[in-house]
């Protein structure tokens, strides 16, 4: 795995396994009241990311996922493209055998799912606005494959803008899975949150190539439960500890 650090650009995003280097800092997860199409359990509050972490460029590609798994579950099928139709428990074991291999365990690396307060804050890349790009849903094709451009299919990652972060398909293409259960945000500021003790269903970020764009809004919680498997579901790595 190779990497990158905030907020340097990346001139191929296409190449496996890269990462951004995300520095901890402060910031309001939810969306304001304001916010058009927003949600009730959007809720702002303070959120601290008290460590930093590297997190995937893009989703994961089924090349990607092949490699470790040696299976492509993928209805959607191209090297490139998001892998889908993945589980929860199929993603985190996806960052089990990935951890686990020779050079990345030589390393110390270790990979896991995003909390969704990582997502949101990498989404997000210091914006307050609606999208990481603005609050002009208009602009929404020019970062990401939604409902209005898709063409009712996934699309190779890499192909839209980035956000300012340097992260790819944070709106659309496919849903990310996170780590956490789903359950309602806490009523103060937190720090480092990881979501609900437990739960039924499993929180998914970013919306996908069958979405309106409201769904694709950087505060939009989308849930599911863990074992669902369905073309519009995939995920992206964190790797949270370093040697």
């Amino acid at each position: 795995m190779s990497e990158v650090h905030k907020p340097r650009l990346m001139t191929n995003p296409k190449d496996n396994g890269v990462l951004v280097h995300v520095l901890g800092g402060e910031f309001t997860m939810g969306s304001p009241g304001t916010e058009s199409d927003r949600i009730d359990n959007e809720t702002q509050h303070g959120v601290s990311i008290t460590k930093p972490f590297y997190l995937g460029v893009t989703e994961v590609t089924q090349e990607q996922y092949q490699k470790v798994m040696g299976t492509n579950p993928s209805q959607f099928k191209g090297p490139q493209n998001p892998v889908e139709k993945v589980s929860w428990a199929d993603a985190v074991e996806f960052c089990g055998k990935l951890s686990a291999m020779p050079a990345e365990k030589t390393s110390g690396h270790v990979y896991r799912l995003p909390t969704e307060a990582e997502w949101e804050y990498a989404c997000r890349s210091g914006t307050t606005t609606a999208y990481g790009f603005g609050d002009d849903a208009s602009r929404l094709g020019d970062y990401g494959w939604f409902d209005g451009n898709s063409d009712s299919k996934t699309h190779p990652v890499g192909e839209k803008k980035p956000n300012a972060w340097g992260l790819y398909d944070m709106h659309g293409n496919v849903w990310e899975w996170c780590q956490d259960w789903y359950g309602d945000y806490p009523s103060g500021s937190a720090t480092d949150p990881t979501g609900a003790t437990s739960g039924s269903f499993r929180v998914g970020r970013g919306g996908s190539w069958n979405n309106f764009a409201r769904s694709c809004r950087s505060a939009y919680r989308n849930r599911s439960a863990p074992g669902d498997r369905y073309d519009g579901l995939g995920f992206r790595v964190l790797r949270s500890s370093i040697k």
